[in-house]
């Protein structure tokens, strides 16, 4: 893997790089790029283009999914296919109902009851009815922005003819500040979604209703109480700016000055962030089915997308945490300072996470453009190997730990046993990609995050091998990565045939020719198996080290039978 591209603050200078490298750094642009983006590529001595298909970068309009054939291995969009799933309004609320179906409402209950018109019509009729005459209801068009189109009613005369349309039961009793109601902006980005990797940004943005909330029906047409969008309440003449990231003031706070708020009057804030971190990753996961299928039906590789999502957030009465909707392309206009110092520092921080590289002179000869660097690897600058490129030894030990359905926690924790070379460079890239997190917290995978694992409608081979590799390691990264470090100067990352790149086995001598691929030895395991196990399971193991590496996976069955019936 090469060195990635370094994007600074506004106080940082970028160094220039050879004349030859700057040629590549191109970056195309769109009519909705924002300035934000524009500055950020500018001090990394990115040039703009509109026409070329000789870039590197952009910061654009979702497309179709076929549009995503046309990027290069070496580009990067900021969307990836599929993500309306969760970014338009009804098929948010179509994914999570059909999630808490699934799995039930103890673990999908962080959405009000909704409805999708007209295809509910008569669901919302029996629920309206048995609510009553004083339920509020909030009605959205499915793929509006902005507040637009949205309406707080009572009456069933009010709904509106037009369809299709979204109706949910409204959230009449939120928390309120000094009387008014607001919502929460959550900067969500995700790197990859095969493996899955999530990120919260550590700040956001809090943004109130300008007038003061009442639950009385005859306020239910002010949007400037109900609203919360600052698109609605900046037209309000009462709306107040604030340009300080750390006051308490105005109708739009930063969101680590909530925090410290409500901090200081002995709420546990820890909690709710926690709360809020289980809603992004089960939204998220709700998306990865068709994303990924998406991704392998248009894409040449997944590293070419990468998205910036923004969560929006209510707090109840008990400061539960609700989901509201799902931006696929988050307002990135920075008005005040305070847009600026939140915004300048979090776009700054996701394209560094974002790992932009120079290319190959190839790769751009043969399609489009490129990046430029500073930050080092632990792939010492080789190329790694694309998802088609798994070698046919990998799929088996892919396919044997995707087989087992009902594995325990003893058993999974094996995957690390045998590292393959695809299994080095995924680490690797996951470990430089954590490496660039700056602000943001990566909340998937974690140490915590193995319940999840359930919630995915197929499982992912290399999401088992990345939970379990942050179990094993989270406490302890400076080890994770110098034995990483070691295992790519050995080569096992290359997964070449050259006898520098494979691990003799301890048990065949010099004469036997046996050697395992990607096989570490007793003492650059990554996994230690108990001593006890280790010497009932010898036999078993010595065998195992003198077969082909495609057919130890035959063995290996028989293996973790013996140490199942042996514990």
């Amino acid at each position: 893997m090469r060195p990635t591209l370094y994007f600074s603050t506004a106080n940082e200078k970028v160094e220039l790089l050879p004349v030859e490298q700057r040629r590549l750094l191109k970056w195309k642009m769109s009519s909705v790029t924002p300035n934000i983006v524009k500055h950020t590529i500018a001090r990394s001595h990115f040039k703009a283009t509109k026409k070329s298909n000789n870039w590197l970068g952009c910061w654009g309009h979702h497309m179709k999914s076929p549009g995503f054939k046309a990027i290069g291995e070496h580009q990067k969009l900021n969307h990836f296919p599929g993500t309306f799933q969760i970014g338009r309004k009804d098929r948010l609320w179509r994914n999570l109902s059909k999630m808490q179906h699934r799995f039930g409402k103890q673990e999908f209950n962080f959405f009000p009851k909704t409805f999708i018109l007209p295809q509910d019509i008569k669901l919302l009729r029996k629920a309206w009815e048995d609510s009553g005459s004083k339920k509020k209801w909030i009605i959205k068009p499915p793929a509006s922005a902005r507040g637009m189109g949205i309406q707080v009613i009572h009456k069933w005369s009010q709904l509106p003819r037009r369809r299709p349309l979204l109706v949910q039961k409204y959230l009449h009793k939120p928390y309120l500040i000094g009387g008014n109601k607001f919502d929460l902006r959550i900067y969500v980005y995700v790197t990859s979604y095969e493996p899955l990797r999530i990120y919260l940004f550590s700040d956001g943005l809090v943004r109130f209703a300008s007038c003061k909330y009442s639950s009385s029906m005859k306020t239910l047409n002010n949007k400037f109480m109900h609203l919360t969008n600052y698109s609605v309440n900046k037209k309000n003449s009462e709306y107040q700016t604030n340009s300080d990231d750390k006051a308490c003031q105005g109708h739009k706070w930063a969101l680590k000055a909530l925090w410290h708020f409500l901090g200081s009057k002995g709420i546990n804030t820890d909690l709710i962030w926690e709360k809020i971190k289980d809603i992004v990753i089960k939204t998220i996961i709700a998306s990865e089915p068709y994303v990924n299928t998406l991704l392998k039906m248009h894409l040449k590789t997944p590293h070419s997308c990468h998205e910036l999502f923004g969560f929006d957030i209510m707090l109840d009465e008990n400061l539960k945490p609700w989901i509201l909707e799902v931006n696929i392309s988050p307002s990135l206009h920075s008005n005040s300072a305070l847009d600026v110092s939140i915004k300048g520092q979090m776009i700054r921080d996701l394209l560094n996470l974002a790992g932009f590289r120079i290319p190959p002179r190839e790769e751009v000869v043969s399609s489009c453009s490129s990046a430029s660097s500073s930050t080092s690897s632990l792939h010492g600058g080789n190329k790694g190997k694309s998802k088609s490129d798994v070698s046919a030894d990998e799929k088996v030990k892919r396919a044997f730990y995707l087989a087992q359905h009902y594995a325990d926690q003893d058993f999974l924790s094996s995957v690390l046993d045998i590292l393959t070379p695809e299994d080095v460079r995924v680490l690797a890239e996951s470990e430089d990609e954590l490496n660039r997190r700056g602000e943001f917290e990566r909340i998937f995978p974690s140490q915590s995050s193995s319940r999840y694992l359930r919630f995915f409608e197929c499982p992912r081979y290399l999401n088992i091998l990345l939970d379990q590799w942050e179990q094993k390691h989270c406490n302890n990264r400076t080890k994770c990565i110098s034995l990483l470090r070691l295992l790519c100067q050995k080569g096992i990352h290359l997964g070449s045939s050259d006898s520098a790149h494979m691990v003799r086995s301890s048990r065949a001598g010099p004469a036997s020719g046996h050697r395992i691929p990607a096989r570490l030895s007793r003492q650059d395991s990554c996994f230690h198996k108990e001593e006890k196990m280790e010497e009932r399971s010898k036999g078993l193991k010595h065998m195992i080290t003198k077969l082909d590496f495609r057919y130890n996976y035959l063995m290996i069955k028989f293996f973790f039978l013996a140490k199942f019936i042996i514990v």
